[in-house]
């Protein structure tokens, strides 16, 4: 009798990846986003890259060297030594958000770079997280005499007055001044690796529907469904792109999920109407 072997999608890789926060692979969950563009991407040789970059750095120090001299190594190295920057002139390129070719041509965007840095930083035993700051993703890094913030786009480390300075544009469009001014340290909390994972595959998505590539689209709407089941809004964003795609059941499917589940949200007339015509349309 023959045995049949299905080998995971890599859908199905990635909600094994995602499924706990306790033990959440922040460094592979990023890789295995690349695979929707390049299916033949093999995950584990990416890490087994960034694990040899781990391996260089940490010949640069003593192991039990002082927590702020393996973090100046760490950007002398990631910034100097291997040139890692900030993809300027293609910033809004779906490759920024691929750890498989950030590795090679060592430009991405700030999240992207934060994710490789921290994996190299915590290697070394620094106490490093992510920063969801607005606009433009940090990292921070406990030391023995106090925090410092980081922009990982070049390694700068920036005070108060640099991350109000920032800020401030957020916090006009937010409405957030005067007497409604929101503590800078609330914008410096640290953000959990799902969120990490959902800002990079909303950065994908961001650039995927101003570029009306639906199909790519909804490959990053179906992580995003895995990733946060029950953010309601993600399924009627997939179901609005089966819809541009002539998918009629799979639309009405999503956007009925969407209705029956998200009570109160603004929009919820507007997309009835949108499933009475779809619904039209497929009899």
């Amino acid at each position: 009798m023959k045995l049949l072997l299905t080998l995971p999608t890599p859908l199905d890789y990635f909600a094994a990846l995602v499924q706990s926060d306790a033990e959440f692979p922040l460094l592979e969950a990023a890789a295995s986003l690349a695979q929707d563009d390049y299916p033949d991407l093999d995950v584990q040789q990416v890490l087994g890259s960034v694990d040899q970059l781990l391996a260089r750095l940490k010949r640069r120090f003593a192991a039990d060297a002082p927590p702020l001299q393996k973090l100046r190594a760490l950007n002398q190295f990631f910034y100097r030594d291997l040139n890692f920057a900030g993809n300027l002139n293609h910033y809004y390129d779906p490759d920024n958000s691929y750890i498989s070719t950030i590795l090679q041509t060592r430009r991405a965007i700030p999240i992207t770079l934060a994710v490789v840095w921290l994996e190299l930083a915590q290697g070394v035993g620094l106490a490093a997280r992510g920063i969801g700051f607005p606009g433009h993703f940090m990292v921070k890094v406990n030391l023995p005499n106090g925090q410092v913030v980081i922009d990982p786009l070049d390694g700068q480390s920036l005070g108060r007055e640099e991350l109000s300075e920032r800020l401030e544009p957020f916090r006009r469009r937010s409405g957030l001044v005067d007497e409604f001014e929101v503590p800078l340290g609330l914008y410096l909390q640290v953000t959990p690796s799902r969120d990490i994972i959902a800002r990079m595959l909303n950065n994908l998505k961001e650039i995927h529907t101003s570029q009306e590539d639906w199909s790519r689209l909804i490959a990053v709407q179906d992580r995003l469904i895995v990733l946060l089941p029950q953010t309601w809004s993600e399924y009627r964003d997939r179901g609005l792109a089966h819809a541009e795609l002539g998918q009629l059941d799979l639309a009405l499917a999503d956007l009925d999920t969407y209705l029956v589940n998200a009570k109160t949200e603004l929009d919820m007339a507007a997309i009835a109407g949108r499933v009475a015509e779809l619904r039209r349309a497929s009899i």
